[in-house]
């Protein structure tokens, strides 16, 4: 009788260590996931409006005439080219 409460102890042991074992290796997978996401993307920042947008471009030089606005709020393109 007392072999088979000393396995028993044995086995309930062993089996706390792997469940201990398991729950700290999840843990630490969790962590290091989180700590190797990488970094955002360079040229793009948040926008007022709380989503992500393209950095605005540097500033052109006096050369380069100024982006037009729409007179009715909406969004316009500007595009520049430049010799090399």
């Amino acid at each position: 009788m007392k072999a088979s409460g000393g396995r028993r102890r044995l086995w309930r042991r062993i089996l706390v260590v792997w469940a201990v074992a398991v729950i700290g290796g999840g843990v630490l997978t969790l962590r290091l996931q989180a700590s190797a996401e990488p970094p955002p993307p360079t040229g793009w920042y948040n926008s007022e409006h709380g989503g992500q947008a393209p950095a605005p471009p540097p500033s052109a030089g006096s050369s380069t005439p100024p982006c037009p606005t729409a007179g009715d709020g909406r969004a316009v393109l500007c595009a520049y080219a430049t010799t090399p």
